[in-house]
């Protein structure tokens, strides 16, 4: 096992920065979690990882090693594709022994290996079967026994759980999680699904256009976005962002001004009583009430034990409200006034999308 470091790490591929300027280390024994939309160059960092992709500019070490020149083969990574990228023609036991047989392992070894992998995984039960005759969900099983019988130093993840169903997603990202603590192997995991984030990850680097915006623990990503786009890509839904503009009352009191209403300015951040900020909140700090920002309810999700309220303001800004109660009488272009808990108010710089510097 080792850490992964990224010091400066560059990828071009012609005038694209698919990865720019790269600076994060991957803890040894960690699962770091690789996170961002389409494009953001998650995918581009993990195969530069594996040897796949070359280095333009900076150096990316495996434990003490600098591996900007090292072969793919003598990397000792091992890397689960989203297409499973199984032999067809082969049965389960020989697709799971393949690596073994290539670093020239004996019979007996690699037969105990595979056996050790498979139950591990549930599928002592299918060596004898080919992929055309597995689940979706075994053959990503098999395709991560093949990954575990190798013993690398690092795991390399690249959306493997993209191709499965809501349920199989769940169950397979619980057996990767569990698998990944008892071996303590490094892992580094690709995804755009911030759920599979949140409840697998030590930490998540959120990526975007080829830049690191944030890497923390995720609940210190949702607690305190660094910057706009984390906040908004975070959680299920998002946080609402409004646009905002800082003010002093006639009594030097300072507050905000957002879709109308006026907010007091939140205890934490730095007072800015002038200028344009955005203005954050997740859906659970808002509620209905008497008073707050005026809004018509455009569209209800009831989802068993919460109700989405998606709310379209007087602006024409969109927010979504949370609510716990499953028994919810309100309905589409219902008038309602939103009220938002000052304290778990976000504020970031208009421009830069940059939080807010804290403190009074």
């Amino acid at each position: 096992m080792a850490s992964v470091t990224f010091s400066g790490v560059t990828k071009r591929f012609d005038d694209v920065v698919a990865v720019n300027a790269l600076d994060l280390e991957v803890a040894d024994g960690e699962l770091l979690v690789l996170l961002g939309p389409s494009g953001c160059g998650k995918t581009t960092a993990l195969r530069m990882v594996a040897g796949l992709e070359e280095v333009t500019d900076g150096d990316l070490a495996i434990g003490d090693l600098r591996v900007n020149d090292l072969a793919p083969k003598d990397r000792d990574v091992a890397m689960v594709f989203q297409s499973y990228a199984l032999y067809p023609h082969m049965t389960v036991q020989r697709n799971i022994e393949f690596p073994l047989k290539r670093q020239g392992v004996a019979a007996a070894e690699r037969s105990s290996r595979v056996l050790e992998a498979a139950t591990t995984l549930g599928l002592d039960e299918l060596l004898e079967r080919k992929p055309g005759q597995l689940s979706g969900g075994q053959r990503q099983r098999v395709a991560l026994a093949r990954a575990i019988v190798r013993a690398p130093r690092v795991f390399l993840m690249d959306e493997p759980l993209s191709n499965l169903d809501a349920t199989l997603r769940v169950q397979t990202r619980s057996d990767i999680v569990a698998i990944q603590r008892r071996l303590g192997t490094t892992t580094i995991y690709v995804t755009h699904d911030q759920v599979e984030a949140m409840t697998m990850g030590h930490r998540i680097a959120v990526m975007r256009n080829g830049a690191l915006e944030q890497v923390a623990s995720p609940t210190d990503l949702y607690d305190r976005p660094a910057t706009a786009f984390v906040a908004s890509f975070l959680g299920s839904p998002g946080m609402n962002l409004l646009a905002a503009t800082g003010f002093t009352g006639h009594d030097g009191t300072p507050g905000l001004r957002a879709a109308g209403a006026e907010l007091p300015w939140p205890d934490g951040f730095s007072r800015q009583p002038s200028g344009d900020v955005t203005l954050g909140f997740r859906p659970e700090a808002a509620s209905l009430g008497s008073e707050g920002l005026d809004a018509r309810i455009i569209l209800v999700e009831r989802l068993g034990a919460e109700t989405h309220l998606i709310c379209s303001l007087a602006d024409g800004e969109r927010v979504v409200v949370r609510q716990r109660d499953r028994q919810s009488s309100h309905q589409i272009s219902d008038h309602v006034r939103i009220r938002i808990d000052t304290d778990q108010i976000h504020l970031f710089d208009a421009e830069s999308g940059l939080r807010l510097g804290e403190g009074t």
